[in-house]
């Protein structure tokens, strides 16, 4: 189910909630260039910067590399990125870390959000997919939900995906993103996990090379991707 070629009569806000940087441009990177690709204003919010995700570096230090490497990565893809400012590790699910994310949320006032599948063996991915999902109740005029896996097997659990994207056409462009985050070895997951899931993905949809996302119904509405 590709996404509609040609101009958009009114450009949409798409707001992509991950963990890590790296999580969005490896769950729906190709989604997320697409939307970009046909005039539509794309944010990425990450919720840490992957402080502890270089080894032998301080948080700060894995920081800074890392919030370089999602910048980066943003620029190829079209996208700007937001930092929501919690620990990689620590990530924190409360009362005022609800308040924070929603604020951050409604000034976005996203359109289309796409967030974590919630059942993840990822403690951070989950406290981001909870943050994502407690923000959307929250809006005035809520978007359009849509879950997207991460490393499935592995990490997201149980994910079935009711809606898919063609990235065929950006996949080059989904790799260079993933691949400026040089710290994770992009290359090397990308091939050994993100490959295998997009082929798979494509041959369940009938596609040569697809993303799967997971609809969150509303009010009895099933809903389209905007754009497919």
């Amino acid at each position: 189910m590709p996404l509609a070629p040609g101009a958009v009569a009114r450009p949409l806000k798409v707001v992509c909630v991950g963990g890590h940087p790296d999580d969005p441009e490896s769950g729906c990177g190709g989604t997320l260039a697409r939307y970009a690709a046909e005039g539509h204003r794309v944010s990425i919010v990450y919720l840490t910067r992957g402080e502890r995700g270089v080894q032998g570096k301080s948080l700060e230090e894995a920081a800074a590399i890392r919030t370089a490497e999602a910048e980066a990565a943003c620029r190829i893809l079209g996208a700007k990125p937001i930092f929501a400012g919690q620990i990689d590790g620590d990530t924190e699910v409360n009362s005022a870390r609800i308040e924070a994310f929603k604020k951050l949320l409604a000034a976005e006032a996203p359109d289309v959000m796409l967030a974590h599948w919630p059942i993840d063996f990822h403690a951070d991915h989950q406290a981001a997919s909870l943050l994502a999902m407690r923000s959307y109740f929250a809006l005035r005029d809520r978007p359009v939900l849509y879950f997207f896996e991460v490393n499935s097997g592995f990490q997201s659990m149980g994910f079935k995906p009711t809606h898919y994207v063609d990235i065929l056409a950006v996949r080059e462009k989904k790799k260079s993103a993933l691949f400026a985050h040089r710290s994770q070895n992009g290359e090397h997951i990308y091939r050994v996990h993100h490959e295998v899931m997009e082929n798979y993905r494509g041959r369940e949809s009938g596609l040569t090379a697809a993303e799967g996302f997971v609809l969150l119904p509303r009010d009895g509405k099933i809903d389209r991707l905007p754009g497919v």
